[in-house]
C-alpha cells in the first residue's frame, strides 16, 4: 500500500467516526422536529450536522455523501427560512438520508450511484413547490405558553437529599420524593477526576507515615545508646555539669519521643480517616455517573416488533431490571452488541408463527432480557423460546467450511460446537439477506464485549430457545493494569490484554525474515520495542534480559519490550482532554500512588501500529542505539475546525512535514489555547459554533501579544465576498477547502512561516 492510500485509508476510517456523531444528531433532531417541526434551536443543529459532514465527504472524496448531504442541507436551511414547513414525508426522506449517509461512511457498505440518485430526485421532488405541500393554512395548533414565573427561594422548611444524575430528556422533575438536579457529564466527569485525585494524594501520606515511623525507631535507639553510655559513666567521677547535662539530654530525648509516638499515632488516624473520606468521595462520584440500564433500551423494544413484522413473524421483547445501575460508558459501548444480539433472536431464533403453533407454542414469540449486579460486574441475560441451535446443521456446516475433520467434529460436545458461531465470517444462513447471513454478528459482539473487559457465552436447549450470558465491569472508570517503564516513562497495559510477562535472554530472540521473534507457547511471536511505538528514546537498561509484555487482541499476539516491570496497579482512569482528538496508542490516563501520570495503553491500536510498521518495512531492531544529535525545536501551528476529519487531515499532513500542532474544536478553544501558548500559525475554519473564525481573528489581531502571529483562513466559502471578509478581518492567506489539496496547505504554510524548523 503506499503512503497516499495509507492516509486515504486513515481519513475515511476519520470520516466513518464523525459520521457515526453526526447522523446521531441528525436522527434526535429529526425525531424532535417530527414533533414540532419549526424547533429553531433543532433546525440549526440539523442543518450543521448536515453541513459538517458534506465538507468532510469533500476532503475525503466521497461523491456520494456530498450529494446526500447536500441536499438534505438545502431542505433544513429551506425549513429554517421559512419557505418550507416540514411534513412527515419531509422527516421520513432525511431519516432516509441520514441512514443512507451512513451507509455511504460505513466501510465495506456498498452504495451505489442508482441509490443516490434516487435520494437527490426524492428530495427534489419534496422541495418542488409545485409538487411538494407548504405549509398548510392552518398549522397544528401548539400549545400556550406556560406563565414566566420567577422562582422565588423556598421556604425555610425540611427539604428532601439532593442527588445528581446525568442529563435527561430535557426537564427537571421530582423522583420519588427527591428533588433531581441536572448536571452535565462534564462536570461529572470533571467530579470524578477531583475525587480520584483526592484518593490517590491520600496515599502520598503512607511515606511521610513511614519515616516518622522510621525517625520513632531511631529515636528509641538512640534513648538506648545514651542509655548505654550513662551506665558507662557511672563508673567514673563526673562533673556536676556534666550530670545535669546527662539529665537534660535523657529528659530532652524522653519529651521527644513521648511526642514523636503522639504525633505518629495523630498522623496514621487523620491519614486513615482521610483515605476513607476520599474513597466516599469517589464511591459517590462514581454514583453520579451511573445511569439505568434502560437508557440503552431506548427504540429496541420498536426495533424488536418492526423487524418481526418485516420477517412476517410475531415477537415481543419483555426487559427486567430496566433500574440496574451502569457506568454510562459502559452503556454506550453495550448499545451495538445488544443490537446484535436481539437481531440475531429475532432472525434466528424466532419460527415463524405457524411452526411455532404446530410446536405447540404461542404464535408471538418471547424474548427476554435481564440486567443484574452480581459481584462487581453487570450480568446480562438475553434468552428467547425459538427454536435453538440445530447442532447437527452446525457440526455438518464445520465440516463443510474445512474447519475440522469429520472425526473431530463427531466428538465435539454441545459447548465446543457453539463456540464456533462466534468465529469470523461463521453463519448458519446459506443467503445473505438484509437482516443476517454475513456472518459478523456474533464474532463483532464478542469482539465489543472483550472490548469492555467482559466475556460472552452461548447456552442453548434444542426446541427451547437460546440464551446469551454476558458479563461486563459496571464501570470503566477503574481498570486492573500492568505499569511499566519506557523512555524512562511510565505507562499501564490492562490486564485484560495481557497474555504473560517474561524475561527473554538474547539467546531467546531469533531471527525470521529479518524480524525478531522469540518461541512462546508452541509459536514463534514477534518482538517489537515500545520505545519505537510510543515514539520514546531507547532506554540503556543495564539487565541482563529484556523485559517483554505479551499482549493479545483476538488472533494477534506481539511480544512489546519494555524496559522495567514497576508492577500491577488498580487505576483510575482519567479521559484526555477532547481537544487533543485520538492519541496513537494511547486510551486515557491515571495517577500513581505517588501523584506521577501514568498513560494507559490502547492495546488494539498498538497492535495496528505494529501492523503498519512491519507492512512499510520500518520495524526496528530492539538492540538498536542510536545517538541523536540535538534539535533545533520545532514550530507550532494551532488548527481550529469543528470539523474532526479536516481537523485530523491538517494536524497529520503538517505533523509529516514535522510541524508540531495542536488542535482546537471551535473559535473559543482556539481563543483559549492561543492565550495560554505559543505558536508561530493560526489555520482557522470560518463557520464554527460558540466563536467563528471571523470573530477568532479579530481578537486576534486586538491583542498586542497576538496581533503580529501569522493567520491563514481554511473555507469551505470560495467566493471573492468571503475572501474579502476573511482577509479584511486581518488573515494572512485564505485558502478554499473546495480546491483543498496536502501541497497547497503546505505550501502556504511555508510561506508563511518557513520550515518546521526554527
Amino acid at each position: 500500500m503506499t503512503p497516499d492510500q495509507m492516509r486515504d485509508a486513515s481519513l475515511l476510517e476519520l470520516f466513518s467516526l464523525e459520521a457515526d456523531a453526526q447522523t446521531q444528531v441528525l436522527s434526535a433532531g429529526l425525531l424532535a422536529l417530527e414533533r414540532n417541526p419549526t424547533q429553531a434551536d433543532q433546525l440549526e443543529a440539523c442543518m450543521r450536522a448536515a453541513h459538517s459532514l458534506k465538507g468532510a465527504a469533500r476532503i475525503v472524496g466521497v461523491d456520494a455523501g456530498v450529494s446526500v448531504s447536500h441536499v438534505m442541507e438545502d431542505c433544513l436551511v429551506s425549513a429554517q427560512e421559512s419557505r418550507l414547513y416540514l411534513q412527515p414525508e419531509h422527516i421520513d426522506a432525511l431519516l432516509q438520508g441520514t441512514d443512507l449517509l451512513m451507509r455511504i461512511a460505513t466501510p465495506g457498505n456498498d452504495v451505489g450511484p442508482a441509490d443516490v440518485q434516487a435520494y437527490v430526485a426524492l428530495m427534489e421532488r419534496l422541495l418542488d413547490p409545485s409538487q411538494a405541500p407548504v405549509k398548510p393554512a392552518a398549522a397544528p395548533p401548539s400549545p400556550e405558553p406556560a406563565p414566566v414565573v420567577e422562582e422565588l427561594p423556598p421556604e425555610p422548611e425540611p427539604a428532601p437529599p439532593v442527588t445528581s444524575e446525568p442529563p435527561r430528556q430535557g426537564k427537571r422533575m421530582t423522583e420519588g420524593g427527591e428533588r433531581v438536579l441536572r448536571v452535565t457529564a462534564e462536570r461529572l466527569n470533571s467530579l470524578l477526576d477531583l475525587s480520584s485525585k483526592s484518593l490517590v494524594e491520600t496515599q502520598r501520606l503512607k511515606p511521610y507515615l513511614a519515616s516518622l515511623q522510621r525517625l520513632k525507631r531511631i529515636q528509641s535507639q538512640s534513648v538506648r545508646a545514651l542509655d548505654t553510655l550513662d551506665g558507662q559513666l557511672k563508673t567514673q567521677d563526673l562533673s556536676l555539669e556534666a550530670q545535669e547535662a546527662l539529665a537534660d539530654t535523657r529528659r530532652l530525648l524522653s519529651e521527644a519521643q513521648a511526642l514523636l509516638a503522639e504525633k505518629t499515632a495523630e498522623l496514621d488516624e487523620f491519614g486513615w480517616q482521610a483515605g476513607q473520606r476520599a474513597q466516599v468521595l469517589y464511591d459517590t462520584a462514581l454514583a453520579c455517573r451511573m445511569r439505568p440500564f434502560a437508557d440503552v433500551l431506548a427504540g429496541q423494544v420498536r426495533m424488536v416488533r418492526d423487524l418481526g413484522r418485516s420477517l412476517g413473524k410475531q415477537v415481543r421483547l419483555e426487559i427486567e431490571g430496566e433500574k440496574t445501575q451502569v457506568d454510562r460508558d459502559v452503556l454506550e459501548k453495550l448499545e451495538a452488541p445488544l443490537t446484535h444480539l436481539l437481531r440475531n433472536a429475532v432472525d434466528h431464533g424466532i419460527e415463524m408463527p405457524e411452526q411455532r403453533l404446530l410446536a405447540g407454542k404461542p404464535a408471538e414469540g418471547l424474548i427476554r432480557l435481564r440486567a443484574s449486579h452480581q459481584a462487581g460486574l453487570l450480568v446480562l441475560e438475553l434468552s428467547d423460546d425459538g427454536n435453538g441451535v440445530d447442532l447437527e446443521r452446525l457440526r455438518g456446516t464445520i465440516v463443510d467450511r474445512h474447519l475440522s475433520p469429520v472425526e473431530t467434529a463427531l466428538r465435539l460436545s454441545e459447548e465446543e460446537l457453539l463456540t464456533f458461531l462466534f468465529l469470523p465470517g461463521f453463519s448458519l444462513r446459506d443467503k445473505v439477506t438484509e437482516v443476517s447471513g454475513r456472518g459478523v454478528g456474533l464474532d463483532a459482539v464478542q469482539h465489543m464485549v472483550r472490548q469492555l473487559r467482559g466475556a460472552v457465552v452461548l447456552e442453548q436447549t434444542a426446541g427451547q430457545g437460546s440464551r446469551f450470558h454476558l458479563e461486563v465491569p459496571l464501570t470503566l472508570s477503574v481498570v486492573r493494569s500492568l505499569v511499566v517503564e519506557v523512555g524512562e516513562e511510565a505507562y499501564a497495559f490492562p490486564l485484560a490484554h495481557i497474555e504473560r510477562m517474561c524475561d527473554l535472554a538474547p539467546d531467546d530472540i531469533v531471527q525470521l525474515e529479518g524480524r525478531q521473534h522469540f518461541w512462546h507457547e508452541g509459536r514463534h511471536v514477534g518482538l517489537v520495542a515500545a520505545s519505537q511505538l510510543l515514539q520514546r528514546p531507547a532506554g540503556q537498561s543495564q539487565s541482563e534480559t529484556l523485559k517483554v509484555v505479551v499482549i493479545r487482541e483476538r488472533d494477534a499476539v506481539y511480544g512489546i519490550a519494555v524496559e522495567r516491570f514497576i508492577g500491577e496497579r488498580t487505576l483510575v482512569v482519567l479521559p484526555l482532554d477532547d481537544r487533543l482528538g485520538k492519541v496513537q496508542d494511547i486510551s486515557a490516563g491515571a495517577l500513581l500512588d505517588d501523584g506521577s501520570v501514568v498513560l494507559i495503553v490502547d492495546v488494539e491500536d498498538m497492535l495496528r501500529s505494529v501492523d503498519k510498521l512491519l507492512n512499510t518495512g520500518r520495524l526496528e531492531r530492539i538492540a538498536r542505539r542510536s545517538q541523536q544529535a540535538t534539535e533545533a525545536p520545532r514550530k507550532r501551528v494551532l488548527v481550529v475546525d469543528d470539523s474532526l476529519t479536516v481537523r485530523e487531515l491538517q494536524r497529520k499532513l503538517l505533523l509529516n512535514r514535522g510541524y508540531e500542532v495542536a488542535v482546537a474544536v471551535d473559535g473559543m478553544d482556539g481563543w483559549n489555547a492561543l492565550r495560554s501558548e505559543d505558536f508561530d500559525l493560526l489555520i482557522t475554519d470560518i463557520d464554527m459554533p460558540r466563536m467563528d473564525g471571523i470573530e477568532l481573528v479579530t481578537l486576534l489581531r486586538r491583542d498586542s501579544r497576538l496581533q503580529s502571529l501569522p493567520v491563514m483562513v481554511v473555507s469551505y466559502k470560495d467566493r471573492e465576498e468571503d475572501r474579502r471578509r476573511g482577509l479584511d478581518a486581518g488573515a494572512d492567506y485564505y485558502l478554499a477547502k473546495a480546491s483543498f489539496h496536502d501541497d497547497a496547505l503546505l505550501d502556504a504554510v511555508v510561506e508563511l512561516i518557513g520550515g518546521a524548523r526554527a
